[in-house]
């Protein structure tokens, strides 16, 4: 079979369908290729056990554009977002912290662990959500490249600088230390609370290959303190049907602007010719061809696998050789006959109605990271869970629930022994660390499920378990990223675009990376050499 459209979409994942939708509103036949059945990539929903759905990779949602939500209506295609109130942490001598939406009840709790730490955080507040208003802008930007003549990139960059220096002092020198500095020594500048510092640097190590001691990690702190909701900034939610309902909205909105989306076909290889892009080849054999194809895939995907490493320059395969992806995280999903009772604080209360944390000093942290730069996953990890049953009932039979835990650190390499021998041993010592906290944890099991990266990798497309198609550290960020000179979406293959996570702006539920590399595209339609 082979059939013609403007462009091609290799990878259903939000991004690709983000890329599409807004391809195909701009007047080109576009069509989707997803490798799976299932729409959505790592943002799917799917019934694992019988009556019980999970959001089985990615949980929660804050990072989604609000120009996307707006611009392609998802609340008219099916989205709704439930709020997530707040992050409680368990600590071993029976305590908790327990940080809600509300900035003045969470002042008054942080009160009861340090008067000093309550004030700080007010001050803390407002810094980082300067900090992140300065960012923002940059999420929508095509990076510019440094060392072109291009007087478009030079006034980009000049508008960078600009910007910068009409920032106050004391916000210069706190966005250099962002980038540079680890987590731990950041929060240290601002908060005495073990257990705080412990749980807030943990958004700075989520889904990288480092400790919150690293430094670098402060920026990743700060990529997920940009989210919102509604307008409200740095807001967490859980999507109504989980987060497959993103996708699903998202595909539904590139429908009816006229993309075809199909599922259950792999490609096998990007068709070139004369050292241009011209379709793809289907793992079925079937071949579709097009002028523009768009890979929301990593790097090592697209271009080792689907394109040949013969067909690119030499010194473009080593950088992409050396783009660090390295995956650190797995996921335990548990289907449960009753809700976990925290010793620290008894009952169905509504501390269960949002983030849950094991993250009880930054030493703790610190150890998870240990046992993984050397080959082992962590014997006591950091954990980070959610009940979304509590907002969306729709998720599990009436009086059950599902926890989904994201888990760090599980690297993709092991010492010793294989992922497929360690898998369960893996999942027991997630479920080992929590019941020291939620005793009943163990009785009210009923199935469970859990991914490790190698997982990650078969089933979701993710190279070493990756969540984010590459870590998000210095330098491999905005004009970096993925390697230096090609980070404006194009490719050294005439015609091939990235429009997935490993481009800027990153990871995340964002959408951010198909928007703005279909806004690349459709600039530079009508150009040669596209």
């Amino acid at each position: 079979m082979t059939s013609r459209y403007d462009a091609i979409i290799i990878g259903g994942g939000h991004n690709g369908l983000v890329t599409a939708a807004y391809l195909a509103r701009g007047g080109k036949k576009t069509l989707v290729l997803e490798r799976r059945r299932v729409l959505g990539g790592a943002a799917v929903t799917e019934e694992v056990f019988p009556g019980f759905r999970f959001s089985v990779c990615s949980y929660v949602v804050s990072l989604l554009r609000p120009e996307i939500i707006r611009e392609l209506e998802l609340a008219r295609h099916g989205l709704e977002i439930l709020p997530l109130d707040g992050t409680f942490t368990p600590m071993p001598d029976g305590d908790y912290l327990w940080r809600v939406n509300d900035h003045a009840e969470t002042r008054r709790e942080l009160s009861r662990h340090s008067r000093r730490d309550a004030e700080a955080y007010e001050e803390y507040s407002r810094a980082m959500v300067d900090m992140g208003r300065f960012v923002k802008p940059i999420l929508g930007m095509t990076p510019f490249d440094p060392t072109s003549c291009d007087p478009r990139s030079l006034m980009q960059l000049l508008s960078l600088g600009k910007r910068f220096r009409a920032l106050p002092r004391c916000s210069q020198q706190l966005q250099v230390q962002l980038a540079t500095m680890s987590a731990a020594d950041f929060l240290d500048q601002w908060f005495e609370t073990d257990v705080l510092k412990a749980t807030m640097a943990a958004s700075g190590v989520t889904g990288t290959f480092l400790g919150v001691r690293s430094p670098g990690t402060a920026y990743v702190l700060l990529h997920h303190y940009m989210g919102e909701i509604d307008g409200a900034f740095r807001s967490w939610g859980l999507p109504r049907g989980g987060t497959g309902a993103i996708s699903n909205a998202i595909a539904s909105a590139a429908r009816e602007a006229g993309a075809e989306i199909r599922t259950g076909a792999p490609v096998a290889k990007v068709l070139l010719n004369r050292g241009r892009t011209s379709g793809v080849l289907l793992e079925n054999g079937d071949s579709v061809f097009a002028n523009i194809v768009a890979s929301s895939v990593d790097p090592r995907l697209t271009f080792f696998k689907m394109v040949g490493k013969e067909h690119l320059p030499d010194d473009f395969v080593e950088d992409v050789s050396r783009y660090k992806l390295r995956g650190s995280s797995g996921k335990v999903n548990l289907a449960l006959d009753a809700l976990p009772n925290f010793t620290s604080l008894p009952g169905a209360g509504p501390h269960l109605r949002g983030g849950l944390t094991i993250s009880p000093s930054v030493d703790y942290m610190e150890r998870a990271y240990d046992d993984a730069k050397y080959g082992k996953y962590s014997r006591h990890p950091y954990i980070d869970m959610v009940i979304p049953t509590l907002s969306d009932p729709s998720m599990a039979p009436p009086g059950k629930h599902v926890l989904s835990c994201f888990v760090q650190y599980a690297p993709y390499h092991l010492r010793s022994g294989t992922w497929d021998d360690q898998r369960e041993r893996f999942g027991d010592s997630v479920v080992d660390t929590i019941a020291e906290y939620a005793p009943n944890l163990k009785d009210i099991i009923l199935h469970r499920q859990v991914l490790t990266p190698l997982d990650l990798e078969r089933e979701f497309g993710l190279t070493e378990g990756n969540i984010f198609q590459g870590e998000l550290t210095l330098e491999q960020l905005f004009f970096l990223r993925p390697v230096p000179g090609w980070a404006r979406y194009r490719t050294p293959v005439r015609g091939l675009y990235l429009c997935g996570s490993s481009t800027h702006p990153g990871g995340g539920i964002m959408g951010a990376s198909g928007r703005n590399a279909a806004q690349r595209i459709l600039r530079r339609w009508r150009l040669p050499g596209t």
